[in-house]
């Protein structure tokens, strides 16, 4: 992938040196009292901050500043702690835990669909609204998780927040399988969703700090892949599994798997940011001096004056000002979130069309949700070739060495006419009761033109913010899709049972028209515009480094 940064001059002055709070053992009444354990955050303020990716060295050595400070930053460019000189396969380790926490999610949050007129039989749950509630409820829960979770792990860490977020998920999930009423069915999921949102927010982000600009794309392949395949394979393995046992062996064997992959985690899966790693380094380093009686300041290339509640208080903040007040993040979300929730209504409407229309039994239905998951692959395959060879070409068209966000757009007017076209020949097919190979056939269409969208308009936003932006701006991006997937497989039964399948998967394909031909060309013709409305509540100073690479 091209380098998407280039360094531009800039009017801004340099902010003012900003001293450290004096640490617990420093008597001062003049100087708060903080914990350098808590300081190691991605800053918003001051001269350091963090782009992932994009790591500063020092010489072989940590640096002891004219004032006595002992700065500790990476012993030169091949610094094994650094995360991208890890070695290919502790890479690839931490690439394939990472896809596997995201991986488990998803699959959650559809693994259910085919059990629900059992558990809709064992609770006294209606058909319809409440039916699909079940389902829909946990993706509730994955919207929340973001906004808090994403700003966390700026200061924790990602690893540290991902595996304690997903330890609240494992602990509810596994709650599901006892639950003995409707009301704790529903508890359950929400709460299993909150902590199985962390991998949404952050694995993007692991992947960016272990991987250069260069290579990123192996890992998102993988990433990607699993990411889209579990809510197609899930249903399928529900099936069989209630079929064969009972429907709480669904969310049994899904903890199972997960104390798996949180074990090997919990082992091989190293923290990957940067802040997080230098200040235990730092912290060992304090150690060492106080065994020697000395009382000097040792701090992190990152750190900077601000207290603990500043700093959260400023992270926990920018999702919401950016979901309000920035048409570049919520531009591509909204047209990602629709897209997203069509792909869950569409699911949700599995059991309907293969069980009812077709005859089927619940096995053999679930075994056409592959349909989906082959086009989620065939699509991986194309979009990201058609991406990088796109950008490359629009730079030499244009003439300029550093390109634009708006270069990744064209891909996405193919997934406004490929989305459409899958609808149709899903909706109408089944609506005449045609061999059931065509709408499965229009099922792949619309998966491969859902993972172009997707993977288009994730690189779009990534590429408009700088990376220290770019987990907040991820995580509006995760709640408005999230959103919409909770909320249309709700409409679904009255939609259906009104316009029949033909008719309201044609409302669908004529919406997704308007949202994706017309919504991409917009983005196309004003994008750059946007972009510039987008930078209420960043930095001045970094609001330049964010724009880098724009003409």
């Amino acid at each position: 992938m091209p380098r998407l940064q280039k360094k531009r001059p800039t009017s801004y002055e340099e902010p003012e040196d900003v001293s450290l709070p004096r640490f617990s053992f420093e008597s001062s009444e003049e100087r708060p009292l903080v914990s350098t354990d808590r300081l190691f955050a991605r800053l918003s303020e001051g001269d350091t901050h963090y782009d992932a990716g994009k790591h500063m060295f020092s010489s072989d050595r940590d640096e002891e500043d004219d004032s006595g400070e002992i700065v500790v930053t990476w012993n030169g460019p091949h610094d094994p702690l650094n995360p991208l000189n890890w070695s290919w396969k502790r890479k690839w380790i931490a690439t394939i835990l990472v896809s596997l926490f995201t991986f488990i999610s998803p699959f959650s949050s559809t693994m259910v669909t085919p059990a629900l007129p059992d558990i809709s039989d064992d609770f006294d749950i209606p058909e319809g609204f409440m039916q699909q509630l079940v389902m829909s409820i946990f993706l509730l829960g994955y919207a929340q998780g973001p906004f808090v979770l994403a700003p966390l792990s700026e200061i924790y860490g990602r690893v540290t927040v991902l595996q304690y977020a997903n330890l609240i998920y494992l602990v509810f999930n596994t709650a599901c399988g006892f639950a003995q009423t409707k009301n704790q069915m529903l508890i359950f999921r929400f709460l299993s969703g909150i902590g199985g949102s962390a991998p949404q927010a952050l694995c993007n982000g692991v992947l960016a700090d272990t991987w250069s600009k260069e290579e990123r794309g192996k890992g998102q392949a993988i990433y990607g892949m699993l990411t889209f395949i579990g809510p197609c394979v899930a249903p399928v393995c529900g099936a069989y599994i209630s079929t064969n046992t009972t429907w709480r062996w669904i969310f049994f064997s899904t903890s199972i798997f997960d104390v798996l992959v949180q074990l090997t985690a919990l082992f091989f899966l190293s923290e990957t940011f940067a802040p997080a790693i230098l200040e235990r380094k730092a912290k060992k380093i304090r150690k060492n001096l106080q065994a020697k009686g000395s009382v000097k300041l040792v701090r992190t290339e990152y750190e900077n004056g601000d207290r603990f509640s500043k700093i959260l208080r400023k992270r926990l903040i920018l999702p919401f000002i950016m979901m309000f007040t920035h048409p570049a993040v919520q531009a591509p979300s909204v047209y990602r979130a629709y897209l997203y929730g069509v792909m869950y209504l569409v699911l949700s409407t599995f059991p309907l069309v293969f069980e009812g229309a077709y005859d089927q039994d619940t096995s053999t239905a679930s075994l056409n949700y592959l349909s989906l998951c082959l086009g989620f692959m065939i699509g991986l395959q194309i979009s990201h070739p058609l991406m990088d060879k796109l950008y490359a070409r629009l730079k030499t068209h244009y003439g300029i060495q550093e390109g634009r966000p708006e270069f990744r757009v064209p891909p996405m007017l193919l997934a406004g006419i490929l989305c459409p076209i899958g609808l149709f020949i899903y909706g109408w097919t089944a609506h005449y009761r045609v061999h059931w190979i065509a709408p499965n056939i229009g099922c792949m269409i619309f998966a491969i033109g859902l993972i172009i969208a997707f993977q288009c308009s994730q690189a779009y936003i990534v590429d408009a913010y700088s990376a220290q932006y770019a987990a907040s701006a991820a995580a509006v991006g995760a709640f408005l899709r999230t959103m919409c997937g909770f909320s249309f497989p709700l409409f679904a039964p009255a939609m259906y049972e009104r316009l029949g399948l033909g008719g309201g998967n044609s409302l669908l394909a004529g919406l997704t028209v308007v949202v994706g031909v017309l919504g991409t060309l917009g983005l196309w013709v004003w994008g750059e515009s946007i972009r510039g409305w987008s930078w209420r509540g960043l930095e001045r100073r970094d609001d330049t480094k964010g724009r880098e690479g724009r003409v």
